[in-house]
């Protein structure tokens, strides 16, 4: 999973992002060492967004679904 690590102080300031784990823990290490407190953050970064809008597959596309681990025509489907 992409993202980064933010490093904050005791208060609640924020002191740097951080690109991996490994580097957000060292740098809580070299800081922690006056007194407790010091933690990160694991913020993700959003997935691709893919536009759907004109993507919709009519049932001419469609033959075969698969229901209840049986494939079966769409035809033999009852209407809505």
């Amino acid at each position: 999973m992409k993202g980064f690590y933010s490093v904050f102080n005791p208060r609640g300031e924020k002191i740097a992002d951080c690109g991996i784990e490994r580097d957000a823990v060292n740098l809580i290490g070299m800081r922690n060492r006056r007194w407790d407190g010091h933690y990160y953050q694991f913020t993700p970064l959003p997935g691709d967004i893919i536009d759907v809008s004109n993507k919709q597959i009519t049932t001419k596309e469609v033959e075969y679904i698969e229901v209840g681990g049986q494939t079966i025509s769409i035809q033999q489907l009852p209407p809505k």
